[in-house]
């Protein structure tokens, strides 16, 4: 007699995520169906709702997928300590340093903060130098001062490569954005109205779907104190090459981009570039193939604060089950750019 059902069992043959977990009488264990154990002997397999009917039933947690999460909250709570340390030190920890106080050794260590984070400890103790250099030239404070207060050496570690750092050179930080003009071209859509915003590096704006006032305002919002000017002409070619992909999506989008990020939103918005016209990822899937399983938020986080709506395509990253999840522009526009380009796609293949 069958002790689960066949779409059941292709869940777990698959590995793939589900709402139950499933028990192997011959080991005594649960798992997760995304499990990376060996697959089980089907007679010897019994599904249950939840841990409590699991664990009644006599069934202790796998080692591996970790199905009461507590492994994974202990991870959380290690490299939450190490985060902590790493903002509230001058200088950047040596990693032996930050290991040692984890309990773990070097390479276990680097691996559960990568894991959580996206980023290895340096990375992100250079986010927070950064970070704090950023806020202290917006707050007016002298570039030769800024540097020092944020833990770099000297001002040349900065201006080896200031766009990596702060996205434009600290006097244009230290100015938040003044003295750089953003061309801007604006048009109706099928989704409204529609706002590009281009500096001389690239597009480093793309928003839709909202009135003119509210688009310039979240442009204005992100180059507080950059010089907006409205240059149809200029901008043209742009602007109708990205009216051409929302009317027939197939064609594909290239545009020259200005992205401005930390290091790992850069890393998930090129990611995010490669995923094709017509299909979607989840945000675990994005996750996985940085190198970061376990930063799903983070990964969330910069999909949410992507400026270029389209032509950084976050409509494609979906939720574990394929549901619509969170779209700055709304899941509406969201579920429509989907099934333009599903449809442009099928379209293409017919001709």
């Amino acid at each position: 007699m069958e002790t689960i059902s066949d779409a059941q069992w292709d869940v777990i043959c698959r590995r793939a995520g589900a709402d139950f977990l499933y028990g192997v009488s011959s080991m005594g264990i649960y798992c997760r169906p995304g499990c990376p154990s060996p697959r089980p002997n089907r007679r010897n397999v019994r599904c249950f709702p939840d841990v409590a009917a699991a664990e009644a039933a006599g069934f202790r947690a796998c080692r591996r997928c970790d199905p009461k999460g507590e492994r994974a909250a202990l991870g959380r709570s290690v490299v939450a300590d190490a985060c902590a340390a790493i903002d509230r030190s001058e200088t950047i920890p040596a990693l032996e340093a930050l290991a040692r106080r984890a309990g773990y050794s070097k390479f276990h260590f680097l691996r559960l903060f990568r894991d959580h984070t996206g980023l290895t400890p340096r990375a992100y103790a250079e986010g927070i130098r950064a970070r704090r250099l950023q806020a202290a030239l917006a707050g007016g404070t002298r570039v030769v001062d800024a540097v020092a207060g944020s833990g770099y050496g000297s001002e040349s570690r900065v201006y080896e490569d200031p766009g990596r750092l702060l996205g434009m050179t600290p006097g244009a930080a230290r100015r938040g954005g003044a003295g750089e003009t953003i061309r801007t071209a604006s048009a109706d859509c099928g989704f409204g109205r529609l706002l590009i915003g281009a500096t001389e590096r690239g597009v480093c704006f793309i928003g839709f779907a909202e009135p003119d006032a509210a688009l310039l305002a979240d442009l204005h919002r992100r180059f507080p104190h950059a010089t907006l000017v409205q240059d149809d002409r200029t901008l043209g070619e742009i602007l109708r090459t990205v009216l051409d992909f929302l009317a027939e999506p197939s064609a594909g989008l290239s545009l020259p981009l200005d992205l401005r990020g930390t290091a790992f939103q850069l890393r998930v918005w090129e990611a995010l570039r490669q995923i094709p016209i017509g299909q979607t990822r989840t945000y675990s899937e994005v996750a996985a193939a940085l190198g970061a399983p376990r930063a799903v938020r983070a990964v969330a986080r910069s999909c949410a604060t992507n400026p270029v709506a389209i032509a950084v395509p976050c409509h494609r990253v979906v939720g574990r089950s394929g549901s619509l999840t969170g779209y700055r522009w709304g899941i509406p526009q969201k579920r429509a750019l989907l099934d333009r380009e599903g449809a442009s796609l099928a379209g293409k293949a017919r001709r």
